[in-house]
């Protein structure tokens, strides 16, 4: 079985198992992707891959490519990538960041400027994005050494509404653009907030 069919079929994990030791990710590189058992209105998934109630929408890595220009490659693993998306915030996860611009009205909750004014947030709402994960989301990982070279793969090869980058030829990569913008144009007349 190659890489990528071996990644449609890993077990998927949830947000308390990443919580507990041992830990089912691995402390290593490779490619995670998101399921989930309720879609975020508008996302278009009638063709993304399903495992029972669950469809994979999104797909990354850890660590990234390592730097052309010689500085010094990332220390992520997948491990604590997986860990910050489930419950780090939206400065620091693209998938935080879309998942709350789609879910903002369901949930109540909005983009917002913290601190310096240049980081943006859901603020409180971050608990509340965390929460919804938590019930609604599951990681699928793969243990891969050049993680980089498979997600390129996987992106041309699936349907995966919520990847932007590498993605633009996707019919739902303009709207979800859009909106992430315009969500960060709303929170520019906001107040900023403190951490």
């Amino acid at each position: 079985m190659d890489s990528a069919n071996r990644f449609l079929h890993v077990p998927l994990v949830n947000s308390e198992q990443m919580r507990s030791r041992p830990c089912p990710v691995p402390a290593a590189a490779g490619v995670y992707g998101w399921w989930f058992d309720e879609i975020p209105t508008g996302v278009p998934a009638a063709g993304c891959k399903r495992r029972g109630e669950w469809t994979l929408l999104y797909v990354g890595i850890s660590p990234k490519a390592p730097p052309r220009n010689g500085a010094a490659p990332s220390r992520q693993t997948l491990r604590s990538r997986v860990r910050y998306h489930f419950h780090g915030n939206a400065e620091g996860s693209t998938l935080r960041l879309t998942l709350g611009v789609l879910l903002a009205e369901h949930l109540r909750i909005e983009l917002r400027r913290v601190g310096s004014g240049t980081r943006h947030t859901f603020s409180l709402g971050e608990q509340q994005l965390s929460a919804w994960m938590a019930e609604h989301a599951r990681v699928s990982v793969l243990e891969y050494p050049t993680p980089w070279t498979l997600e390129e793969e996987l992106i041309g090869a699936l349907d995966l509404p919520l990847n932007l980058d590498q993605n633009r030829n996707h019919s739902f990569h303009n709207e979800l653009s859009a909106r992430r913008r315009a969500a960060r144009m709303a929170a520019a007349e906001l107040p900023v907030l403190p951490r």
